[in-house]
């Protein structure tokens, strides 16, 4: 709408040329910094050696995602499915699912499940499921002040969580001390006094199973240790079955919290142990004190979800309900089991070339982590010589992904290590 008196010609153009004057709104906008991942898969992706090897992926031995051969089958059954029809579901997503989500992670028999004390919530993946929870803190917390944290993150962590919790307008936060390089493994009593100087009303993000990127697990007397402090735990599962080929043993320090009687929230993702990379199948579990707070807390999951995706999908979400809903199906999904036995198995063969070669120290820690990923303990200089000298690309705090390593390149990783150790850098 032009304003009184003005012409077309005197609205339409403005002096440099362009239509209705304009200012460009994204002429300084800067370049967002590069995560380490991202840098490292550039690097390999220009790196034109042949025998250069990608450790810092997530792919498998092949550096692709996982396949399964009994996903493939159900998705074939469910598009000939007459009974499935098209159409948007819930903003909370398939009932169904949830309900399976929510057993594989407390049991069954949870007495929160008994006793109606759980949400769960459908989302678009792992990263969603984080964000919901986080956008969640914000309104459970405290309803009549802006609580913003703190939100304490292992120190190492995923490096998009930080900037998920922010997201959400959760600015505090702050690190408890988890992997120790020289004990190689995680250093329990320095983490319990991060944990015990936390204000109150602190947030604390534990990995339930495989850890990323160290593959560092609490133990469970560990984990009795760390709930006296009575903090609230958010709880994350992004590769469950994937650390003891298990779900339900994956998701015991859930069952453990819930247990005992904790509020707590935990993110699960189901597209790694089902191979549904590009389905994005997520959820989002939440266990209340009280029954009677479950329908404010579901209105505010649903307000939330309808201003970030409106409704989830339902493909890879209908392939994981079949799965769960069926015993026999639980049986053919021994591919996740032999999945996880390969990298145990790679694991041992590797600390045992290591020993065989006389590298300099201990490598027990190797067999002693699950999961895909694993924390070496080289220090950034040793990475740094293998990407340079040996084309041997890590995560930069040495982690590196185990089902990346293959009967082809695993004397090559151990020389390269081993010369990492022993050269002079």
């Amino acid at each position: 709408m032009s304003r009184p008196g003005s012409s077309p010609d005197e609205k339409g153009v403005s002096q440099n040329g362009d239509p209705g004057g304009q200012c460009p709104l994204f002429t300084n906008t800067l370049n967002a910094p590069v995560s380490p991942e991202t840098r490292l898969l550039s690097a390999f992706a220009r790196d034109t050696q042949a025998r250069k090897v990608d450790l810092a992926g997530r792919g498998d031995e092949e550096g692709k995602p996982f396949e399964l051969r009994l996903v493939g089958k159900i998705k074939q059954q469910l598009s000939t499915d007459p009974t499935l029809h098209p159409e948007y579901p819930s903003s909370l997503g398939l009932r169904e699912f949830t309900r399976k989500a929510t057993e594989v992670a407390l049991g069954k028999h949870s007495r929160a499940i008994v006793e109606n004390q759980v949400l769960g919530v459908q989302t678009p993946g792992f990263t969603a499921a984080v964000r919901l929870g986080a956008e969640l803190l914000r309104c459970w917390y405290d309803l009549s002040a802006d609580w913003c944290g703190p939100v304490y993150l292992s120190s190492p962590c995923d490096d998009s969580l930080a900037g998920i919790f922010q997201a959400a307008g959760i600015q505090e936060i702050r690190e408890y001390y988890y992997w120790d390089d020289k004990q190689r493994g995680i250093c329990l009593e320095r983490l319990l006094e991060d944990l015990e100087s936390a204000p109150e009303h602190s947030v604390v993000v534990l990995s339930a199973s495989a850890h990323y990127p160290t593959g560092a697990d609490l133990s469970q007397s560990q984990w009795a240790v760390i709930t006296r402090r009575r903090l609230f735990p958010f709880l994350l599962l992004p590769t469950q079955a994937l650390c003891c080929g298990d779900m339900e043993r994956d998701a015991w320090p859930v069952q453990h919290c819930a247990s005992l009687g904790m509020e707590l929230l935990c993110a699960q993702s189901f597209s790694h142990c089902f191979g549904l990379y590009g389905e994005a199948v997520g959820h989002l579990l939440c266990v209340l004190k009280q029954n009677s707070v479950l329908l404010p807390v579901r209105s505010q999951a649903d307000k939330i979800v309808r201003s970030l995706w409106a409704r989830p999908s339902v493909g890879g979400a209908h392939v994981v309900t079949t799965v769960l809903s069926n015993s026999a199906h639980l049986v053919e999904q021994g591919e996740v089991k032999h999945i996880v036995e390969r990298c145990m198995l790679i694991r041992a063969i590797l600390r045992e070339k290591l020993r065989l070669l006389g590298t300099p120290g201990r490598w027990d820690h190797l067999t002693q982590q699950g999961g895909l990923f694993c924390c070496t303990g080289l220090n950034g200089e040793q990475v740094e010589f293998l990407s340079n000298r040996r084309r041997v690309y890590l995560l930069p705090g040495g982690c590196l992904n185990v089902s990346a390593i293959n009967c082809r390149n695993l004397d090559y990783i151990a020389e390269s290590i081993h010369l990492a150790l022993t050269s002079s850098l």
